[in-house]
């Protein structure tokens, strides 16, 4: 699963709102383009970026600022939602750098522009939002009530080819209590074709957890990163890799030379030590013995540093190939796995 952490513009700001309620708007962020870079320092690899101004009145104000969002970002992408209605705003989108687009109230008046862009952009880049609120969808800004199913609405998307939905239950939004478990659920086995991007809610880890075990694609985060509830590198490494730990603590893993294909030794990994050798590039066990991390070479200097990472079929275990800058066993030999065990006695 990925996260998506939104940048919501209005007036050349970023802003958030209580439930898509616009007389609750508040600055969250004055420089929206410095905050697209700390998202990408973070580890994100898409930024979800909404023009409230768009989405409300259809008039798009923010188009230099979306550009330069878009630009900072790189090389995570930006999805796009808000007042896309036409094709040539599609158009005009992607001259500003936008990888994928999120048609909103459009959708629920046009589906032969839903089914146009997706032949001009391929299913991927087209994503359709489905607001809802009490199971049925909101358009223009969730202002208005389309009277539409939220479940049948999205089995009539996936009709038109379109790839990925992104689906925002109101009464969660911005309100920090957690998504919508029951609707979101529902709509997963309603189409489980579906690319299923959960929005509205996510505030804490454990919920970002619950819904990677639900089977949503990608969440997307608002509020609680702004307010400190939800830490992004935490919560995106959780998403990503959560799970390999569904299962137990502490994740085997198997160390080959790069080079020989030679194996070298296994150790113990817990989600911090590999979100140390994410980033760090350099194998960070965590010692069953010590109870506690470290570095693979801190102290005879032969660190061995990451090349690959792969899990095995079931996320079972790793297998991190690596250039070793010396031998690996501490008894000098270049692997650990030097006493025979003598078979048929």
């Amino acid at each position: 699963m990925e996260l998506y952490p939104s940048v919501d513009l209005k007036d050349g700001q970023c802003v958030r709102l209580l439930r898509g309620d616009f007389g609750t708007v508040h600055t969250v962020a004055p420089d929206p383009v410095a905050v697209a870079e700390s998202f990408r320092d973070a580890g994100a690899n898409v930024l979800h970026v909404v023009d409230l101004d768009g989405a409300k009145d259809g008039v798009r104000r923010n188009a230099a600022l979306v550009s330069a969002i878009a630009q900072a970002a790189k090389p995570a992408k930006v999805e796009l939602g808000g007042g896309l209605r036409r094709i040539e705003d599609l158009e005009e989108a992607d001259q500003l750098g936008v990888w994928r687009f999120v048609i909103g109230s459009a959708a629920l008046t046009g589906p032969d522009f839903v089914k146009d862009a997706v032949k001009r952009y391929g299913g991927e880049r087209i994503a359709v939002g489905i607001d809802a609120k009490d199971g049925r969808v909101r358009a223009h800004g969730w202002t208005k009530d389309s009277g539409r199913d939220e479940r049948e609405f999205a089995r009539e998307v996936a009709s038109w080819g379109v790839q990925t939905v992104i689906y925002t239950d109101i009464a969660a939004d911005g309100a920090l209590a957690g998504p919508s478990f029951a609707r979101l659920t529902a709509l997963r086995e309603a189409v489980p074709e579906l690319f299923l991007v959960a929005s509205g809610g996510v505030t804490t880890v454990e919920d970002v957890r619950a819904l990677r075990q639900l089977g949503a694609g990608a969440a997307i985060a608002g509020k609680a990163v702004y307010t400190g509830d939800l830490p992004l590198a935490g919560a995106i490494f959780e998403a990503r890799y959560g799970q390999l730990f569904d299962r137990a603590p502490l994740l085997p893993a198997i160390i080959q030379h790069q080079s020989t294909n030679e194996v070298l030794m296994m150790g113990y990994m817990s989600p911090e030590s590999l979100r140390l050798t994410l980033q760090t590039k350099r194998v960070t066990f965590f010692s069953r013995t010590r109870q506690t991390l470290w570095v693979k070479g801190e102290t005879s200097g032969n660190f061995l540093d990451v090349v690959s990472m792969s899990a095995d079929c079931y996320h079972n275990s790793l297998l991190i190939r690596c250039n070793p800058h010396g031998p690996t066993c501490h008894t000098g030999r270049s692997n650990c796995y030097f006493n025979d065990i003598p078979l048929g006695g």
